[in-house]
């Protein structure tokens, strides 16, 4: 009994001891850019023990004291190691922010089924463009960023997926932007006003390439934008820049029209941080652009305040305010003087000064228990002003007000119901336009069931009703359907087919102006577009030592009928009543497109380099068929192109950041046959035809990016964009920027 009294002494003593050479690590995980907490996050430490964080992140350790690696990682963020020393009865207190990986397939998405689910799993092609995107490239217009972005084109604000569009002269639109998901588009033209989307304080943008119309309804027959702005987190976030720039002379010198340089400029500020249960976001930009064309400038001004409150007697409701507001003065360039001497010089005949103003107020309430229901209930009220001062007969005022609810269920295990209905009411002042009620409404429902583990089936409908001045369209039913299969572990199978319509905006049924010697008749009798839209896919993602990210590739197959189309010949006046020459708007094309397109995204980490590279390639085959015989005509579409590609790569070097972007484009097929047709194009566009002729060839661009941080908050940046300064057209008569220069100083407070 002795002898068992002595071991257990000694025993006690040995782990009294143990006790007494160990120490407390404790702190809290987070995300490193907006603060929100990572609750759990796995911390691995002495090689073989670990713990995880709790609610709002926090952690606690207790190990041997001594020189400790512990490592925190959580799926989607870069793993990060700390090396410490812990003393004896010593407690550290480590906070430690992680950074989301670019390359992540795991990464959360909304817009492809308007509830959150990782974009690995998603049915339909859908690309991702990141905050940082515009950081580095100095981008402070959204055209511009989605002009760049893989297997879109933007022709003069005509958006374009995978050639699902043309170019339609500022009326209409087959894409629709959204700001969290909520659409945004003029209520008179139908267009996007590009100028007044948010590019602060954004966590990510979400672009679906095909039909989304069951979705989001009307104007997303070819696809969706949508801006998604980001939320407050724990740390405040405080970002700035500060920009000055100048365009270079034009290659041909024969264009030069200005003897100093052309000067641009922009600042803009933003802040998201929580005050209690309150989430604050505040954005504003300003810019002045002198413009590379005579009577072409620019001054804009845009702000943004976003307020979520979380109220904490019935836990997850939320409810709050989104506020979207601009002002911009601007002459947009419509037609060149001529082609020898004036390509750069604005027709004077065709000059308007615009006074633009837009406002957007959004109030909602969610309620959201995570894994069992969702209830969303939105509204935007959004008022649009064009004010022409030389010309007021053109001026527009238009008033929409959106309201929709939206409601999520997990039915069981296997099954979730999304479902919802939207109204949107317009009322568009105008002798453009002349007045007019309009009125959408709409219901749509998807199911989303995972009957096995690795296989996901999506479907939708949606029916949607209009009217116009009290003239009632038929109620359409549109479908969609999708399946996603894990066929390994990063390796992911998609198909769908989705149906769109979209229904003309007031615009191309009843505008009517001169600019110029460019005539716009009405037609109030022109019918709504329709089609479809289907695809494969398999996204790839990539493990290989220290190179990880993510490829895709999808063959796609889009279908149209009675595609609207400006076209040029002789229609009645309905003012005199006689026949004159000009452009309407009219069913015209019965077109296919199909082809594929591949994107890529690869980050890899090589001594103290931290390289990405991103790009894709499309192929696309635009062409007009025979609704009888079904058969291709030889007559390819408006405005498209066959090849497309995109290369861009990213590195950084302790405190230097540099990259390039290239940008390749094969010629345009087909353009407006006014432009060509001897008895017209010199009336518009003098000296196009012989050089459409001889430019019409593709074109290749190239930017370059350089970066320097002068502290972990403060960084210089400077830019040249376009630097062989390349001689490229967009619609007829739009000759892009030459080359230009821009030096940013930006910083994080």
């Amino acid at each position: 009994m002795r002898f068992i009294v002595i071991g257990l002494i000694l025993l006690f003593a040995r782990e009294l001891r143990a006790s007494d050479s160990k120490g407390i690590i404790k702190g809290r995980v987070y995300d490193n850019v907006s603060g929100e907490p990572l609750e759990g996050a796995t911390i691995i430490y002495e090689k073989t023990r670990g713990g995880i964080s709790g609610k709002e992140g926090y952690y606690q350790i207790r190990t041997d004291v001594g020189n400790i690696s512990i490592t925190y990682q959580f799926i989607g963020y870069k793993s990060l190691t700390k090396n410490i020393l812990l003393l004896l009865n010593d407690t550290l207190e480590i906070n430690v922010g992680l950074t989301q990986e670019v390359n992540q397939i795991d990464q959360i998405v909304i817009s492809a089924g308007r509830t959150e689910q990782k974009l690995s799993e998603s049915t339909v092609s859908l690309s991702i463009i990141l905050p940082d995107v515009l950081e580095k490239s100095q981008i402070t217009d959204a055209e511009e960023l989605i002009n760049k972005t893989s297997g879109i084109e933007v022709l003069d604000g005509q958006a374009s997926i995978r050639g699902g569009s043309g170019f339609s002269y500022g009326a209409g639109s087959r894409v629709l932007a959204l700001i969290d998901g909520m659409p945004v588009v003029a209520a008179d033209a139908g267009n996007i006003k590009w100028q007044f989307l948010p590019l602060e304080n954004l966590s990510q943008i979400e672009i679906i390439k095909g039909a989304a119309s069951v979705l989001y309804g009307s104007s997303a027959l070819n696809g969706i934008i949508n801006f998604r702005t980001a939320d407050a987190g724990f740390k405040p976030v405080t970002r700035f820049f500060a920009e000055t720039g100048f365009y270079d002379k034009p290659q041909d010198k024969n264009w030069v029209w200005s003897k100093t340089p052309r000067l641009n400029s922009s600042a803009s500020f933003s802040h998201l941080q929580k005050f209690g249960n309150t989430d604050i976001g505040f954005a504003g930009t300003i810019l002045s652009d002198e413009g590379y064309r005579r009577l072409n400038d620019e001054k804009l001004g845009r702000v943004s305040l976003n307020i979520k409150h979380h109220n904490q007697k019935v836990k997850g409701l939320s409810y709050g305010m989104n506020i979207n507001t601009g002002m911009t003065l601007k002459r947009d360039f419509l037609l060149w003087e001529d082609a020898a001497t004036g390509a750069l010089k604005q027709d004077e005949s065709t000059v308007q000064q615009l006074h633009g103003n837009f406002l957007a107020l959004d109030p909602f309430i969610n309620l959201k228990k995570t894994d069992r229901y969702r209830h969303d209930l939105r509204m935007r009220l959004q008022s649009l002003q064009n004010k022409f001062p030389s010309n007021p007969n053109n001026n527009s005022d238009a008033l929409s007000l959106f309201t929709e609810y939206q409601g999520w269920f997990k039915l069981t295990k296997i099954m979730n119901v999304n479902f919802g209905v939207s109204r949107t009411s317009s009322r568009i002042i105008s002798d453009f336009y002349g007045n007019h009620d309009g009125l959408n409404m709409a219901a749509l429902t998807q199911v989303d069931i995972k009957p096995v583990d690795r296989l996901k089936l999506s479907a939708g409908i949606r029916l949607e009703y209009n009217s116009l001045d009290g003239i009632n369209d038929k109620i359409v039913p549109v479908f969609r359907a999708g399946v996603n299969y894990n066929l390994a572990q990063f390796t992911f199978l998609r198909a769908s087919f989705g149906q769109g319509y979209r229904y003309p905006s007031i615009a191309e049924k009843h505008a009517y102006t001169t600019l110029g010697a460019v005539r716009i008749f009405p037609n109030p009798f022109i019918k709504p577009e329709s089609g479809w839209n289907s695809e494969i896919g398999i996204k790839q993602g990539i493990k290989i030592a220290s190179l990880k990210g993510q490829a895709d590739i999808a063959l796609f197959y889009t279908q149209n009928s009675d595609m609207i189309e400006y076209e040029f010949g002789s229609y009645p006046d309905p003012v005199s009543g006689g026949y004159f020459n000009g452009f309407r708007a009219i069913n015209l094309e019965q077109s296919r497109v199909y082809g594929f397109e591949t994107e890529f995204l690869l980050n890899a980490e090589t001594g103290k380099f931290n390289t990405t590279f991103s790009g894709g390639y499309i192929f696309m085959y635009p062409v007009e068929y025979n609704p009888v015989t079904n058969e291709n005509s030889e007559k390819y579409l408006k405005y498209r192109r066959k090849h497309s590609g995109k290369l861009s790569v990213s590195s950084s070097y302790k405190k230097l950041d540099f990259g390039f972007d290239l940008f390749v484009k094969s010629k345009i097929l087909n353009i407006d046959q006014v432009f060509l047709e001897p008895a017209t194009r010199e009336a518009f566009l003098p000296g196009f035809y012989d050089y459409w002729t001889a430019n019409n060839q593709g074109y290749f661009l190239a930017d370059a990016n350089l970066g320097y941080h002068i502290s972990d908050n403060y960084t210089l940046s400077l830019v040249i964009k376009n630097i062989t300064n390349t001689e490229y057209m967009g619609r007829p008569g739009d000759i892009r920027p030459p080359r230009s220069f821009g030096l940013r100083f930006s910083g994080n407070l």
